[in-house]
């Protein structure tokens, strides 16, 4: 069965709503990876546990792997044994594993749904599709949050990105992800390459030198991080006083758990994350995975997963049905990474950069961190 014969049986199915096991078509449970945490739960609630309330009997596996998903994806397709069915990536990770053939080229405007207007799907998501393989889903940042109560500091906070690299007017341990994204980029800024010269920097053994020594100087004072969710934690336990991580957990952890931290947008790393669909998966199970992605990405679906985590929606057309909190009731606009008043110095990540450059800047990276 080729794509368009499933994408006519699974829309057939979507239009019904319920009664998609009943034609034997689709496969009876599915493997969704994603991130865990503030955001993984903000995907069961606004995607997840809406289809499965109208398709009574299904299992929904969550797998909080994505950090992992494109050495575990090489693994799989080399066994011969892919036991994910969709799989929650950044943008880069994308390019990556469509590139290796890994992942599912798609139609766009076959596989979506089309806005409630009638506009379609590539036009709704505009640019944010950046691979054909690739299913936008937020746009989100990776910034700093930082506890306001560090009686070292005499009453100081930090104002910008710089303050990672400063431990003589903020000193404690700070946490940062332990991979090169972001962290070279922030690090020559903080050297004083202007933003739209880091790339350019970087394509140089000069450049990449001149990072990895203003990253040296924190060294003794970082806790590197894997998961999302470990520098919220560090924040509330007071383990550190300051961090990278994603907007998102950052909201959930001032606004949700009203911990003393507050978060800076200066230099906040904008970047994408969406799905890809792993490349051979049995007509089951993709009938199964095309059914649900059309449902997870439509409109509402992208709308009410902002009203869960301060991430903005990848569609156009979500954007308006944006509201408040799902329990907190405060308006969630001011707190997207999008928001005019956030983005006054936003660095735009470069997703083809890293998709060329990913592998050798993580083996130089893992190297300077065993020094």
């Amino acid at each position: 069965m080729n794509l368009k014969s499933l994408m006519l049986l699974t829309t057939g199915a979507s239009m019904a709503a319920t009664g998609a096991m009943a034609d034997g078509h689709m496969a009876n449970s599915m493997t969704l990876v994603s991130w865990g945490g503030a955001y993984q739960a903000s995907q069961v609630n606004a995607y997840s546990d809406p289809y499965v309330a109208m398709n009574e009997g299904l299992e929904v596996i969550w797998d909080e792997s994505s950090g992992e998903a494109v050495a575990r994806l090489r693994a799989m397709n080399e066994a011969g044994n892919v036991t994910w069915d969709l799989v929650d990536v950044v943008a880069s990770d994308a390019m990556r594993l469509c590139d290796e053939g890994l992942a599912m080229e798609i139609d766009h405007d076959e596989v979506l749904a089309p806005a409630p207007d009638g506009t379609p799907a590539t036009e709704d998501f505009g640019d944010l599709i950046v691979s054909d393989c690739f299913i936008p889903q937020i746009v989100y940042s990776t910034t700093v949050g930082y506890r306001t109560d560090v009686a070292e500091w005499n009453g100081n906070t930090p104002t910008d990105i710089c303050a990672i690299f400063d431990t003589e007017n903020f000193p404690g341990q700070r946490s940062l992800e332990r991979r090169p994204i972001g962290n070279l980029e922030w690090a020559l800024i903080c050297d004083g390459v202007a933003m739209e010269d880091v790339y350019d920097v970087l394509e140089t053994d000069e450049g990449i030198t001149r990072a990895f020594a203003m990253l040296d100087t924190i060294q003794d004072n970082t806790v590197w991080w894997t998961a999302g969710a470990d520098t919220p934690q560090l924040l509330a336990d007071g383990e550190i006083v300051m961090g990278s991580t994603y907007n998102g957990r950052l909201f959930s952890l001032i606004e949700e758990q009203d911990q003393p931290v507050a978060m800076l947008w200066d230099a906040q790393v904008f970047d994408l994350d969406g799905w890809i669909i792993p490349e051979g998966l049995p007509e089951d199970r993709l009938a199964r995975t095309l059914d649900f992605l059309r449902f997870a990405t439509d409109t509402q679906r992208l709308a009410d997963q902002a009203a869960y985590i301060s991430y903005g929606p990848a569609r156009a057309s979500s954007a308006p049905l944006v509201g408040q909190h799902a329990t907190l009731g405060i308006d969630m606009a001011p707190h997207m990474p999008t928001d005019p008043a956030n983005a006054t110095r936003t660095f735009l990540f470069n997703y083809e950069w890293w998709a060329d450059y990913r592998d050798d800047m993580d083996a130089r990276f893992q190297a300077w961190l065993a020094q």
